[in-house]
């Protein structure tokens, strides 16, 4: 696992989250699947725990690969919260799928 504030422009983003919990399974499920993948935290991340997005970079041959990866983790997690999912609270700490 790589862990690098600046940006490598050899990598493509293809997952953004605030929480770094959901990045590290992200990156295992990558990993798991021959796909290798970075995962960027932002400066403040260090300092603050909980402060600023979490990234997963991969190679772009292998982008699309990954994102069907995530896509089908996020399935799997969407369909376990919706019977969890009883209010209709605000959303805008979900991870985003790049």
């Amino acid at each position: 696992m790589a862990t690098q504030p600046q940006r490598d422009s050899g990598l493509v983003d293809v997952f953004v989250t605030q929480q770094e919990s959901e990045a590290m399974v992200v990156h295992g499920l990558l990993e798991s699947a021959g796909i290798d993948s970075a995962v960027i935290t932002g400066e403040a991340q260090d300092v603050l725990a909980g402060v600023g997005g979490v990234v997963i970079r991969v190679n772009p041959e292998q982008a699309e690969e990954a994102r069907g990866v995530i896509e089908e983790y996020r399935n799997t997690s969407a369909a376990t919260d919706d019977d969890d999912d009883d209010d209709e609270g605000d959303h805008s700490g979900e991870p985003e799928m790049v």
